[in-house]
């Protein structure tokens, strides 16, 4: 049985957290409605809002290795070891996966964690199989493998150290500086060019990052770690997404300046699209935050969405179209240009030192 709604919780004033709201799940026919009344008593009881504590759940996955099948990102595997995310950024298209468990997009997402624990026993098993050659590995590909619970559950590093057992090729993407805890396993892998770490940054406000991505890493705290990975030799990258028109493409060229100064040699950019079931979150997020912009930001987001505020299709969906698109893209590359970043082609993650990893017993690891 899925875990219960906190649909008590819905008052519109949780602390520390992205969501106010748990939408009724689009693939179940019962839906709760929170009485008025009711909701009043909880704003007149707890005026500087309430605390809704994270729940972790065991995902019993039977496979860890996912194949990506679309021609706008460039791994063709990833592993995931968390579904739900506690960073609770309120654009999150990873939001609607969780209706799959029969639960919310809203705050479900973010309180509702589940585990991955024996993903490293799984990669091992699949790293072993006789069709595996070494291929690149993406983590995460939906949320993110630094996530606080991971500090204590320790999902991410223990498939890390398989990888670096077998000398497999990964890239991360994280907006958490706890990728730094293991610079020790990254280093290893970066030492046979088969690592490399991006760093999600989408503004240089703590302010709005706290509002936006409210249990991630500050933008300080993102560039200490870009700095501290490219020290120990890991090639890092920075990621400006997504921009938000309106919101924080003024803050592109100083976001690339930053990121730059930090050691990060290569950049991407993600033009903000919100899937349908994210989109009623993030405007509620918006009337909320920044009630005198918010019609004019969602205006603007339809802008580069061809009149709406996703668009599905490959080749767009990323960089979205039109005229503020356009210069959206003619600004990052400008910037790219003028702060050395995406000089020269990219280095492919190698496989060439790929070896099975050890079943059973001590992991090589450095031996």
């Amino acid at each position: 049985m899925p875990p219960e709604h906190d649909d008590h919780l819905t008052s519109g004033s949780l602390r520390g957290r992205g969501a106010q709201l748990n939408p009724p799940n689009r693939f179940e026919p019962v839906r709760l409605s929170i009485d008025g009344d009711y909701m009043d008593s909880v704003h007149a009881e707890h005026p500087e809002g309430v605390q809704a504590r994270t729940q972790v759940f065991q995902d019993f996955a039977k496979t860890i290795l996912n194949r990506v099948d679309t021609p706008d990102v460039p791994m063709v595997w990833t592993v995931n070891p968390y579904r739900g995310c506690e960073h609770g950024c309120i654009y999150c298209y990873a939001r609607p996966t969780h209706e799959t468990f029969g639960l919310s997009c809203g705050v479900d997402f973010e309180t509702k964690v589940f585990a991955k624990l024996e993903a490293p026993e799984l990669l091992r098993r699949e790293l072993n199989r006789r069709s595996w050659w070494g291929e690149p590995i993406a983590m995460s590909g939906i949320t993110d493998p630094y996530q606080p619970v991971e500090r204590e559950l320790e999902v991410t590093r223990g498939c890390l150290r398989v990888m670096a057992d077998a000398r497999q090729p990964v890239g991360i993407i994280t907006k958490n500086r706890m990728v730094t805890r293991d610079i020790d396993l990254l280093a290893h892998l970066a030492g046979y060019d088969a690592a490399s770490v991006a760093i999600s940054l989408t503004t240089l406000d703590p302010v709005l990052s706290q509002k936006m991505e409210p249990r991630a890493s500050s933008p300080g705290a993102r560039l200490r770690a870009m700095r501290e990975l490219t020290d120990a030799g890991i090639p890092v990258a920075v990621m400006t997404a997504p921009i938000i028109p309106g919101l924080n493409d003024r803050e592109i060229p100083a976001l690339l300046e930053a990121a730059a100064d930090a050691g990060a040699t290569r950049a991407g950019m993600v033009v903000m699209r919100l899937p349908w079931q994210v989109k009623d979150l993030f405007v509620e997020w918006l009337h909320r935050e920044f009630p005198d912009r918010a019609k004019a930001i969602v205006a603007r987001i339809r802008e580069v969405r061809g009149g709406h505020l996703t668009d599905p299709r490959f080749g767009t969906r990323m960089t979205g179209e039109g005229e503020r698109a356009e210069q959206i893209r003619q600004i990052h590359t400008v910037f790219c240009r003028r702060y050395g970043l995406n000089v020269g082609e990219r280095t492919p993650l190698s496989s060439a030192h790929f070896r099975r990893p050890e079943l059973g017993g001590q992991a090589r690891l450095f031996g």
